[in-house]
C-alpha cells in the first residue's frame, strides 16, 4: 500500500512566508505615511513633518550605530559632503515635496504616481551606471508613464491638451524623480558600511538638510498646531512609518533578497489607496482605474521581460 504523498515544508519557504509577511507590513506602514499626512495637513506643515520625521527616526536609529563607530567617523570625515548630498536628496526634499504635493492632491494620487519609482530609478540607472535595459523595458516604461500622465491630468484630455495640470501631482513626479535620482547616487557612491548603520547617517544627514526649510517655513509663520491630529500623525510617520518601516524594509531584504523586497513595494499602491477610502473617504475614480491599469502594465513588462544579459 502506497504511503500518501506528503509535503516538505524548508527553511527555506519559512523564511520567504516570514519574508512576505515583513515585507508586505513594511509596505502598509509606508503607505500609511501618506493617509497619516494628509490627514494632518492643516495641522503640520509639510517642512515641519519632514524635519521632525527624520529628526526622531534618526534617534531611533541611533542604537544601530553601536560598533560601527570608527567606520562611520572615517566615512564621515573623507565623504561627508557625498553623505549629506545623498541624505538631504532622498530622506528630506524627497518628503518635503511629498508632503506638499500632500496640501493639493489626494493620497490616492501620491501612491500611484509614486509607483513609478523603480522604472525611473532603472531609466536613471541606465543613464548615469550603463545597466542594461532591453526594449520591452522602453516599451514599460512608455506605457507606464501614459498612466501616469492619465493620474496627472486625472483623466481629462483637455487638461492634457492645454497644459494644465494639478500642483499636487507636479510635485509628486518631482519627487519621484529625486528619489530616483538618490537611489542611483547611493548605488554609485558605494559607501563603505552595512545597510542600517548606513541608513541611521543619512537620516541624521537628512535632519541637518530639512532644517533650514522647516526654519523657513517658521519664518513665514507655518506653525504646526500640534494638537492631537497633529501629535499623532507626527508619531506614526516617525516612529512606525519611519523608523519602524525602515527596520522591517531592511530584514525583508535579508531574508527575501533585494529583488523579492523590491517587488513587494507594489503592494503599497494598494494599502494606500484602500486606507485613504477607508480613514479619509477619497474617492476612488475612473481615472484612478485607468492609469493603475496602464503603470502596472508597464511593471509587469519590465519586471517579467528582463533583457537576458545584466550589466555587473
Amino acid at each position: 500500500m502506497a504511503e500518501p504523498a506528503t509535503t516538505t515544508i524548508t527553511e527555506s519557504d519559512r523564511g520567504d512566508t516570514r519574508g512576505y509577511v515583513v515585507g508586505l507590513l513594511c509596505w502598509l506602514l509606508s503607505g500609511g505615511v501618506y493617509v497619516a499626512a494628509k490627514w494632518a495637513v492643516a495641522e503640520m506643515p509639510a517642512w515641519t513633518l519632514t524635519f521632525w520625521r527624520v529628526a526622531i527616526a534618526a534617534v531611533v536609529m541611533l542604537p544601530v550605530l553601536r560598533g560601527h563607530g570608527p567606520a562611520v567617523a572615517k566615512l564621515l570625515r573623507t565623504r561627508w559632503p557625498e553623505v549629506l548630498i545623498i541624505g538631504a536628496i532622498g530622506l528630506s526634499i524627497t518628503q518635503g515635496f511629498m508632503f506638499t504635493a500632500l496640501e493639493t492632491t489626494t493620497a490616492i494620487n501620491v501612491g500611484l504616481i509614486l509607483s513609478l519609482l523603480p522604472l525611473a530609478t532603472m531609466v536613471l540607472a541606465r543613464i548615469v551606471l550603463g545597466e542594461v535595459m532591453g526594449p520591452w523595458q522602453i516599451v514599460g516604461v512608455l506605457v507606464a508613464g501614459a498612466g501616469m500622465v492619465v493620474v496627472v491630468v486625472k483623466g481629462e484630455l483637455d487638461a492634457l491638451i492645454h497644459f494644465r495640470f494639478s500642483v499636487g501631482e507636479l510635485w509628486v513626479v518631482v519627487a519621484a524623480i529625486l528619489y530616483a535620482v538618490y537611489t542611483v547616487f547611493l548605488r554609485r557612491a558605494r559607501f563603505d558600511l552595512p545597510r542600517l548603520p548606513l541608513l541611521a547617517v543619512l537620516l541624521c544627514a537628512a535632519a541637518i538638510a530639512a532644517f533650514p526649510f522647516y526654519l523657513a517655513e517658521l519664518w513665514l509663520g507655518r506653525y504646526a498646531t500640534l494638537n492631537l491630529r497633529g501629535a499623532l500623525s507626527l508619531a506614526y510617520v516617525a516612529v512606525p512609518g519611519g523608523a519602524l518601516m525602515y527596520l522591517l524594509y531592511n530584514w525583508s531584504i535579508d531574508l527575501l533578497g533585494a529583488a523579492k523586497a523590491g517587488t513587494l513595494m507594489y503592494s503599497q499602491v494598494i494599502f494606500v489607496a484602500v486606507l485613504a477610502w477607508l480613514l479619509l473617504g477619497e474617492t476612488i475614480e475612473p481615472y484612478h482605474l485607468v492609469g493603475a491599469a496602464l503603470i502596472f502594465t508597464g511593471v509587469a513588462l519590465v519586471m517579467l521581460l528582463k533583457p537576458a544579459t545584466q550589466s555587473p
